[in-house]
């Protein structure tokens, strides 16, 4: 698939049952992976060939890559991937990850109708703003549920950080002004899933601003503002609450910044 900015091709979109790549051209056709967290499978559908099937299940990364590209052979779609994990510590490749991983039907259920929620309010939220947008996707490095919002400005030469994500990829996710928020389910090290913003590049004045509803709280540590998931799932109008989130945390960044608002926003 051809470089799209931002890495935009490289991200999954939710579906009516869990994650899609949504259609790759390849072939003189097209080709879907989706994982099915209703069904826990996963699915290889191409428009060249009959849809072939995985099961999601208890077993090590390497057989399931193994599995996965003999699948894709069996359909004749013949790709080359990096064939190892971004934005994560350590970096093994997955053809070498022989350790059993536990696959929770119940809990891949439950964070694929989190995002589902979720999506819905971001697709919204994206609604009301005419420059360019990132689509709300799934970032499967850090597995974020992101949507992104641009000025039109170039940034500063962005010094990348994260572990295993190559500086020049970082660079051209981040060579324009950005505000930024999404959802984080959490890892095992800060096992809290929150809604997330932040600008780049920052400033100090963005940290100071009044954003929306009061549990939400800036960390210096991270430089982005937080919003407990669990206070929105409790709150009185979820959806309402988020979208206070994100509106004034976007407003918080575009003020402090001196973004063209009236030029972007219907």
């Amino acid at each position: 698939m051809p470089w799209q900015n931002h890495s935009w091709h490289t991200t999954l979109y939710l579906s009516p049952v869990g994650y899609s790549t949504q259609a790759i051209c390849f072939g003189g056709g097209i080709f879907e992976i989706e994982l099915d967290f209703v069904h826990h499978q996963l699915h290889i559908k191409s428009s060249n060939a009959a849809t072939q099937h995985i099961a999601l299940k208890t077993m090590s990364v390497a057989d399931f890559y193994k599995e996965l590209f003999e699948k894709l052979a069996a359909s004749g779609i013949d790709i080359k991937i990096h064939g190892r994990p971004n934005e994560m510590e350590p970096a093994i490749p997955f053809a070498s990850n022989t350790a059993i991983s536990t696959y929770d039907p119940e809990a891949a259920n439950l964070l694929w109708k989190a995002m589902l929620k979720s999506n819905g309010v971001f697709n919204k939220f994206r609604s009301g703003f005419i420059g360019k947008s990132s689509p709300v996707h799934l970032f499967w490095g850090a597995f974020d549920l992101a949507v992104t919002r641009f000025s039109g400005r170039p940034a500063p030469l962005h010094q990348g950080g994260m572990p295993n994500m190559p500086l020049d990829v970082m660079q051209e996710a981040y060579s324009h002004e950005v505000s930024s928020a999404g959802f984080w389910p959490g890892s095992t090290d800060s096992p809290m899933a929150v809604y997330y913003a932040y600008a780049y590049p920052g400033n100090e004045a963005y940290a100071k601003q009044k954003v929306l509803p009061e549990q939400a709280f800036y960390s210096p540590e991270m430089g982005e503002f937080f919003l407990k998931y669990e206070d929105v799932q409790s709150s009185s109008d979820p959806e309402r609450t988020l979208m206070d989130f994100l509106q004034t945390t976007y407003e918080a960044a575009a003020n402090t910044s001196n973004w063209e608002r009236k030029a972007l926003e219907k």
